[in-house]
């Protein structure tokens, strides 16, 4: 998959990133819906991330949700697949079926369609959790086209991923920052 949008900051964050994990020791899962496994593609582009990468599940239906990550078809139907309770399941689910210490799950409407008045094109939710009990969530409206919503997704992903593992720098927020979006810890 094409990076797009801006290949190298997404791959400098990648290769942080996997800095990072080695660094903590932690092995990592991620669970995609509307990135594709594009966060999967950014780190395994570094050389060495094998060393950190557990697996990746992309889960783009809802049938796949609950067949590989056991996300509850109950919480699908109350919150719908673009949610922060979904994203939380699909991240603790991937806990579950791998040997990660950290997950990373996103699920939004790239677009161009799909959308609705609730849940513009544009609407992406996140969900970090690791063993140690930390679960954050956020959700944020992205601006652009599909791949510009996607390769986004992919830079916000991979931020909150460094700040878990202790790997933030000061001029890129952390998923418990503020910001005028949905944002908060699980914790």
């Amino acid at each position: 998959m094409p990076l797009a949008h801006d290949d190298a900051a997404i791959l400098d964050g990648a290769r942080a990133l996997v800095d990072a994990l080695r660094a903590r020791g932690w092995m990592l899962a991620t669970a995609e819906s509307c990135t594709g496994g594009g966060i999967a593609h950014a780190i395994t582009a570094i050389p060495g991330s094998s060393d950190v990468f557990d697996r990746g599940f992309v889960t783009y239906s809802d049938d796949a949700k609950t067949e590989m990550l056991g996300v509850d078809v109950a919480t699908l139907g109350h919150h719908g697949a673009v949610s922060e309770a979904v994203a939380l399941a699909m991240a603790d689910g991937a806990l579950r079926a791998s040997r990660a210490d950290v997950a990373v799950a996103v699920t939004g409407i790239a677009g161009p369609g799909g959308g609705s008045a609730q849940k513009p094109v544009g609407t992406v939710c996140f969900a970090w959790a690791t063993l140690e009990g930390v679960r954050q969530v956020r959700t944020v409206r992205l601006d652009g086209d599909r791949a510009a919503v996607r390769a986004q997704s992919v830079a916000i992903a991979l931020e909150g991923l460094a700040a878990l593992a202790g790997g933030a720098s000061a001029d890129r927020p952390s998923p418990s920052d503020p910001l005028p979006s949905n944002d908060r810890s699980m914790e």
